[in-house]
């Protein structure tokens, strides 16, 4: 019988610490496994399809499988030929909390993530293709965090929630742009070629540049938005889970930024001891605004007064 608790823990330390960190620090207690399971999980299939030699062929029958074990995972009968990863997955789904849980849309919606990956390599992709991906993975990604963090909570459902996500997205795929063209894999859309003739083999012409910068500066604009969202959260551990994810891409932005919008094919500082102490920064930043606030906002209430055997659950 496979541990998927310890095998998803395994994966997510070794492919992503501040993921890792967000599942055993922020998740509910009793959802901590389960983050790190869903994490795990997409992380493998992410990589299953990424595969340099990979064929097409191989890379489509894996996602049928996999929508295939969503599906029956969901009518209660997975099938009994699993590899460690897809029990990952089945334990996952046997877990959710009901059909409006946020989780069953947060598995559909990052599937069709992988699937439009797995798809459109060695091909251009228009604006509407790209505008359909971001919003499946801004999707997935907010209703993920808000069943982890604080499941059951009334979190507001505005049309600035996924905001954050999407400018977090462009900036994931600026910072893989040029280790994501060798593969076949091209963000930019085809529209944007063709009416401003962006050299793709030219990585380092003004032309290519400029479209770097007006992707950083749409990114931003989202990620501001993004963040107004944020702050209007009353669950102190979602707000320090969003802040998180937007600072890490917020980092990528101030890079290209400093480094006059010319891509790099790997960033390696951004595990470095200084992007681990703003980030720690972040939270207790974060956390001292919301105590204050609270204490604050309390004092201001002549007629404070707390109904016997209530309790508040923004910080459970």
């Amino acid at each position: 019988m496979v541990d998927t608790a310890a095998l998803a823990r395994s994966i997510t330390w070794a492919a992503s610490k501040q993921s890792y960190l967000t599942a055993r620090l922020l998740a509910d207690r009793d959802l901590a496994d389960d983050c790190l399971r869903a994490y795990a999980y997409f992380r493998w299939a992410d990589d299953v399809i990424d595969r340099p030699s990979q064929p097409r062929d191989a890379r489509i029958e894996f996602i049928a499988r996999q929508k295939m074990l969503i599906d029956s995972c969901y009518r209660g009968n997975p099938p009994a030929d699993l590899c460690p990863e897809e029990q990952i997955l089945a334990d996952l789904v046997a877990h959710d909390r009901g059909p409006e849980s946020g989780l069953g849309s947060f598995i559909h919606n990052f599937m069709k993530v992988i699937e439009f990956d797995a798809n459109r390599r060695g091909r251009l992709v228009t604006q509407f293709e790209l505008t359909a991906y971001m919003s499946w993975l801004a999707t997935a990604v907010m209703d993920g965090i808000q069943y982890f963090i604080g499941n059951g909570h009334p979190y507001p459902k505005t049309p600035d929630r996924s905001l954050a996500v999407m400018g977090a997205h462009l900036a994931h795929m600026l910072r893989d742009t040029l280790e994501d063209l060798p593969l076949g894999i091209i963000n930019i859309p085809v529209e944007d070629m063709s009416a401003n003739k962006i050299p793709l083999e030219q990585v380092e012409s003004d032309l290519f540049r400029l479209w770097v910068q007006e992707q950083v500066l749409r990114a931003r604009s989202f990620l501001q938005e993004g963040h107004r969202y944020i702050d209007t959260l009353d669950v102190l551990r979602c707000k320090i889970a969003g802040t998180w994810y937007c600072a890490r891409f917020e980092w990528f932005l101030d890079v290209i930024q400093r480094e006059g919008y010319l891509l790099r094919q790997a960033y390696p500082e951004r595990n470095s001891l200084p992007v681990w102490v703003r980030m720690a920064g972040l939270g207790f930043s974060i956390t001292w605004r919301y105590f204050t606030s609270r204490i604050l906002h309390g004092f201001s209430r002549p007629d404070r007064q707390v109904a016997s055997g209530t309790k508040g659950n923004s910080y459970s």
